[in-house]
């Protein structure tokens, strides 16, 4: 069988290996990849392969790149430039989510950010995933990373994607390495909550607490970055009312963003029974006796969880303080978030409306409430279950 014929578009070369300083065979392929989008004009692309069926692929695929307008030239476009364009290019988000991807991208700026663009693969992010899962990564600032979990892991995957396909889109790159990658599993914790009894020796417990109030705000079904974005001026102690009006996150260690509330149902004003707006009331008088006494040291953020110097808790300050307080009244440890998690149970155990569930606790949809937040605890299966064999039997 005769040997096929190359096409005009490759020409067989010689040309001598750098490395070796010998002459070798390469397969030279010039070919048209259709019109620059910048300039208007022709382009060209010549590139030399190592065999003759590197070339006759690299000659199909640049063909059928320039006729459906999706040829991308080579580019020196680094990692590192893409990432700030794309992040520079998200006009809309939130500063909380655009921190997070910031956060969420450190790593692969950090180990990969001098790296065209164009050279980043597959196996690297693949690497890097493994590295950030099993602890031990550096920062640009020269600290050790902890272990990553599952859901800080799964964010960066999203962030890796997105940017990449920016890129794409931009024309900087043939496709997404990443747009395969899949997610690392969860393990799904069932939420936890108080019991009335519980919630009684947290709240005792808290009453003898310079920072007690903070713990009612949890319980009465606020979010930490709720509580932390909390100001004395969203509170109106003669109207009873408090306005949920910003959100405080911890977005990476020490760095604390704010913004707007989570979702635009999370913006919402709530009623203060006497009991909460007496305790309110009494933060309020200690929090203008520490600036009294404190003067010009005294930082007066106007936030209402503030240490006794004015300066506001950060988000996770304020999970360190709960787990301490759940220590100090002796009751098992459960997470902030599930604070508010009992708030809404202690509610529809009391046969208060999911729909009224929802709109205190700042859900667009009462489905969420139910799912999420209101579980009957062991105590309410046990009066059921005993109810239910009341019934059974009756009849004997």
């Amino acid at each position: 069988m005769s040997r096929q014929q190359l096409p005009p578009q490759i020409k067989k070369v010689d040309v001598l290996d750098r490395k070796t300083g010998k002459m070798v065979v390469r397969y030279q392929l010039t070919v048209d990849s259709g019109l620059d989008p910048a300039s208007g004009k022709r382009r060209q692309v010549r590139r030399r392969y190592a065999t003759e069926k590197m070339a006759r692929d690299a000659l199909s695929e640049v063909t059928s790149a320039a006729i459906t307008g999706t040829f991308v030239p080579r580019k020196a476009v680094t990692v590192e430039q893409l990432s700030a364009d794309w992040l520079a290019s998200l006009h809309n988000a939130r500063a909380t989510t655009v921190n997070a991807y910031v956060y969420a991208l450190a790593p692969l700026r950090e180990r990969h950010g001098g790296l065209p663009v164009q050279k980043l693969s597959r196996p690297d992010l693949d690497r890097l995933l493994i590295d950030l899962r099993d602890g031990g990564t550096t920062t640009a600032k020269g600290h050790t990373r902890r272990r990553w979990s599952a859901r800080s892991l799964n964010k960066a995957v999203d962030a890796w994607r997105s940017m990449l396909a920016y890129g794409v889109e931009r024309r900087e790159l043939a496709h997404n390495v990443a747009a395969a990658m899949r997610k690392v599993p969860r393990a799904r914790s069932e939420m936890q909550s108080y019991t009335p009894d519980e919630i009684g020796q947290v709240l005792r417990a808290a009453d003898r607490d310079r920072n007690g109030h903070l713990w009612y705000l949890a319980l009465s079904g606020l979010r930490r970055g709720e509580i932390a974005g909390l100001r004395w001026s969203d509170i109106d102690l003669d109207g009873r009312t408090l306005s949920v009006e910003r959100n405080r996150v911890q977005a990476g260690a020490g760095n604390v963003v704010e913004g707007d509330p989570k979702t635009l149902s999370s913006r919402r004003t709530l009623p203060l029974d006497d009991g909460l707006a007496a305790v309110l009331r009494r933060a309020s008088a200690r929090y203008a006796q520490e600036r009294l006494a404190l003067g010009a040291d005294h930082h007066d953020s106007g936030y209402v969880a503030v240490n006794a110097a004015g300066e506001p808790y950060t988000p996770d300050t304020l999970t360190r303080m709960w787990l301490k307080m759940a220590k100090t009244a002796k009751v098992r440890p459960i997470r902030l978030h599930d604070a508010r998690h009992s708030c809404g149970t202690a509610m529809h155990l009391r046969g208060v409306p999911v729909a009224v569930i929802a709109k205190w606790l700042g859900h667009a949809d009462p489905s969420i409430t139910v799912s999420l937040y209101v579980h009957s605890q062991d105590d309410a299966l046990k009066a059921a279950s005993a109810t239910l064999g009341e019934v059974l039997t009756a009849g004997h």
